[in-house]
């Protein structure tokens, strides 16, 4: 087992580390900011040291800053959590040359899945189902271009295969506007990831956002855990996610689960990740894999009962899994709100001091935050400041339980998307289920023509 973990994180995923950590008996050491110095987890941790400046690229992604704080603290391993460098090959390449353990994937791995075209070409050998696209990188060729767009049928977008998180794309419908999406996208990608190639696909026009959670050794043993539904976004942002997935099958559910397991053992996959897909008319679409623990961990932890930043540490602690699949079974439904430090109708952040902070409470409410009175949230980082998770024996429950607690949730002296989240849970729509990735925005947009309508 490890004896010391390194939290290479902040906010409510350093907190949740932390708990895992101690659960398992195992110590840990927060590193921190100037700006995060009265952060929840900084406290409670058994070690905690300041790592630089506020700016990101002087702190939490300041690889020899990560490495010196294992090394004085006599550490063991470092968790990356989710964002900032938990997806930085040369990191965790780093990080196991220093001699610790990465919890994670091998830097291998990472730097495979990191790259969206080799990625898919991966998918593709290991039978996992990919949208239509180019197959590769697109040269410089327009007319090759143009001829791939055609055998695939417009509209098609042009991808960034160093891209991620809705950034690096652009959709094309016409040949006439083919040329220039792919040189616009492709400067911006060599500025934005200093990787210009880039690839084109097929674009979905109505999908839902359905991913895969799955969980693997690295020594042979791979399971996964259901599926969640990411489809209520805004800018490629999830804001609401909930499992299991509205109208998936159990046999449509083991049939792509089983894909993505056999995917993780060809692969060599190690610790927990997610596959996501697009999912339309009854089929799934690969689009990228996360080789991290995702954000919307929460709802799948609920409905199947499995500590997955546990098992990341247990995996990482060189034990084969202990988890068969036919052990698996999926319980109720759950949902996950983000709450975020910023205005609900024109979604600018609200940085500031909380005032006055009450979590709401009863039956399936669960509360993923490092807020607390007084809490000063900083302007530097990330919007999100919790995680509202609900989980009853049916979705209805879920979304009577989820709008029961968002009424009692209190964050004074910031604004907050508490608002936003309560509309969702009272739209007809979202109360079907199954709706598409571009449902949310096109109800944003709705409200707010209402709204200078009526001005």
């Amino acid at each position: 087992m490890l004896d010391k973990v390194v939290i290479a994180n902040r906010g409510e995923i350093a907190l949740r580390i932390l708990r895992a950590c101690h659960t398992l008996g195992i110590k840990t050491v927060a590193v921190h900011s100037t700006a995060d110095r009265n952060l929840k987890h900084v406290g409670m941790a058994d070690e905690a040291i300041c790592i630089g400046p506020g700016p990101s690229a002087q702190s939490y992604l300041n690889i020899p800053a990560l490495i010196a704080a294992a090394e004085v603290t006599d550490a063991s391993a470092i968790h990356p959590g989710y964002g900032f460098l938990s997806e930085n090959a040369d990191f965790a390449e780093q990080v196991e040359r220093s001699g610790f353990v990465f919890i994670g994937p091998k830097a291998d791995t990472i730097r495979l899945m990191g790259d969206k075209v080799e990625a898919i070409k991966a998918m593709k050998e290991a039978g996992v189902p990919c949208v239509p696209g180019s197959g590769g990188p697109l040269d410089e060729d327009v007319e090759r271009s143009q001829r791939i767009a055609r055998e695939i049928g417009y509209p098609v977008i042009i991808k960034a295969a160093g891209g991620g998180g809705g950034r690096g794309m652009r959709v094309v419908h016409t040949e006439a506007h083919l040329g220039n999406a792919i040189a616009t996208t492709r400067s911006e990608a060599r500025v934005a990831f200093g990787n210009d190639q880039v690839y084109m696909e097929k674009f979905l026009e109505n999908p839902r956002h359905v991913e895969i959670q799955v969980l693997a050794d690295g020594q042979g043993n791979a399971i996964h855990l259901a599926e969640r539904d990411c489809s209520m976004q805004r800018r490629h942002q999830k804001v609401v996610e909930e499992a299991p997935a509205p109208g998936i099958t159990p046999e449509l559910r083991a049939e792509i689960g089983k894909v993505c397991v056999d995917a993780c053992i060809r692969i060599g996959y190690r610790g927990a990740g997610t596959f996501e897909f697009l999912f339309e008319d009854g089929r799934f679409y690969f689009i990228e894999m996360n080789t991290r623990i995702q954000v919307e961990h929460p709802v799948t932890e609920l409905i199947t009962g499995v500590d997955l930043v546990r098992e990341q540490l247990l995996i990482a602690s060189g034990e084969k899994l202990s988890i068969k699949q036919e052990d698996l079974e999926i319980n109720g439904h759950a949902i996950e709100c983000r709450i975020n430090a910023e205005d609900p109708d024109n979604f600018m952040p609200s940085p500031g001091t909380i005032k006055r902070f009450e979590a709401p409470g009863g039956p399936g409410v669960r509360v993923d935050t490092h807020i607390y009175d007084g809490y000063k949230v900083p302007p530097t980082y990330d919007s999100m400041i919790g995680k509202l998770i609900v989980h009853g024996p049916d979705r209805a429950t879920a979304i009577a339980r989820m709008r029961i607690a968002l009424s009692e949730m209190v964050v004074e002296g910031i604004k907050t998307n508490v608002p936003l989240q309560q509309r969702i849970m009272d739209d007809g729509g979202f109360q079907t289920g199954g709706q598409n990735i571009h449902y949310l925005e096109k109800r944003i947009a709705e409200r707010k023509e209402k709204a200078i309508g009526m001005g």
